[in-house]
């Protein structure tokens, strides 16, 4: 039987009913006369581990699910398919429709604990309802949709963004089930947002899931950008989940797949700066000096010709100046505060187009100054921070907690009671 062939067979038909891919990769593998401890080594687990990826109902970790699928050969609509994650074009969406019970709970669970936090709770059956009974039927076209999202993650209105997703996840999927590439690639989009927003709030293991189903969107799109897109999002995750090696190979990939279209678009250029700024970001975090220099080194080269201010829509909205800005973190996380603080004398506000941007800027120099002792100057900025995008101070927990600390170590510093209150109760 040819390899081909294989995946077309009645076996792999029930694999994908019974939403079994890791009987799909036992069968891959087997095809390929492995043994568990070669498929493992290959990609970087043990024998155990990869029988416990082949057990059926074991999806709990989907970036390994992917890389040994691909290793042995399944076909990327068929592991799709068998984690509820895509289905025919002729397939109804419906409260009633036969994937209910199996897929939507998958994808409802992704973002519930992030709702909670950042809306009201009647979102939670709003999320469950919106994923299970189909489309929304708005009238808005759903770039349009998207775009507003965005707008809202770009405001630091996190709490809008959130109401927003349920419905647009709805939409997205629905729009998905016709296979054509623009769609698969702007639900992979949808994710990564997703991804970011729930990163930035706090949900580690909610926003992995999330980047884990924008890379398999992305894989099925064929779109290079969407790719670079979801695993950057998924480097953010391992990174935030003290996975600093897993982080950096997943990002590498990427800035190489990234390299081989020639960068012979601006967007393209865009999207290799941006992941050689979050490579060197990672290595900086891991404490690999030499690697986050070099990096960020090549990131600014490389960002040299973009022009000042992003094109709207543009996936990777990256400018010369962001590059500054990723270097007053990279120089901060390598403990460096007098050095970041010296990058970033020449940054301002007016450089940045979006309010999310703005706050950033000004949330990375406070924890420089944070770093450097000086608690004046580090209130000063997260005021700044608060007046431009109030998201920035009050939903991320590094920066509540640098809240946290000036309250109890310097409470009559000017500012500082501003700051608790615009923090909310959780500072």
């Amino acid at each position: 039987m040819s390899v081909n062939s294989l995946w077309t067979t009645d076996e792999v038909r029930m694999l994908i009913d019974e939403r079994d891919p890791g009987g799909l990769i036992r069968l891959g593998r087997l095809s390929l006369g492995w043994r568990q401890a070669e498929l493992g080594a290959r990609i970087g687990c043990s024998a155990s581990t990869v029988s416990r990826l082949e057990q059926r109902g074991r999806h709990s970790d989907l970036a390994l699910i992917r890389d040994a699928a691909r290793e042995v050969g399944v076909p990327m609509h068929v592991l799709a398919a068998s984690l509820g994650l895509s289905a025919p074009a002729t397939t109804k969406v419906a409260p009633s429709g036969p994937c209910r019970a199996e897929e939507a709970p998958m994808r409802r669970r992704t973002l519930l604990s992030a709702v909670g936090l950042a809306a009201p709770a009647t979102l939670l059956t709003g999320l469950d309802d919106a994923l299970a009974s189909g489309p929304t039927g708005s009238p808005v076209p759903l770039d349009v949709r998207l775009a507003t999202a965005r707008a809202h993650f770009d405001a630091g209105h996190n709490a809008r963004l959130v109401k927003l997703l349920p419905g647009l996840f709805a939409d997205a999927h629905h729009a998905a089930r016709s296979r054509q590439e623009v769609s698969l690639a702007r639900l992979s989009i949808t994710y990564c947002l997703a991804s970011q927003v729930l990163s930035k709030i706090g949900y580690y293991e909610e926003s992995r899931r999330t980047a884990d189903r924008a890379a398999v969107y992305a894989d099925l799109s064929g779109s290079p950008l969407a790719a670079a897109a979801a695993a950057r999002e998924m480097s953010i995750v391992l990174r935030h989940l003290q996975q600093p090696a897993a982080a950096q190979h997943r990002i590498l990939d990427a800035v190489t797949k990234v390299e081989a279209t020639g960068l012979k678009t601006d967007a393209q250029a865009s999207a290799y700066a941006q992941m050689l700024c979050t490579t060197s970001y990672t290595a900086a975090v891991a404490g690999d000096r030499d690697q986050a220099l070099a990096m960020i080194s090549e990131a600014t080269r490389a960002a040299r010709y973009l022009p000042h201010e992003s094109p709207d829509g543009r996936i990777f909205a990256v400018t010369p100046a962001t590059v500054d800005l990723y270097a007053v973190g990279v120089h901060w996380a390598l403990g460096d505060a007098g050095r970041a603080l010296n990058v970033g004398r020449s940054l301002r506000a007016a450089q940045f187009k979006t309010a999310e941007r703005k706050g950033r800027m000004h949330t990375d120099l406070a924890r420089a100054w944070w770093r450097w002792g000086k608690p004046e100057q580090t209130a000063a900025e997260l005021l700044a921070a608060v007046r431009v995008s109030p998201g920035e101070v009050r939903d991320r927990p590094a920066i509540r907690k640098i809240v946290t600390e000036l309250r109890s170590r310097h409470p009559h510093v000017t500012g500082v009671r501003e700051l608790v209150a615009a923090a909310g109760a959780r500072a």
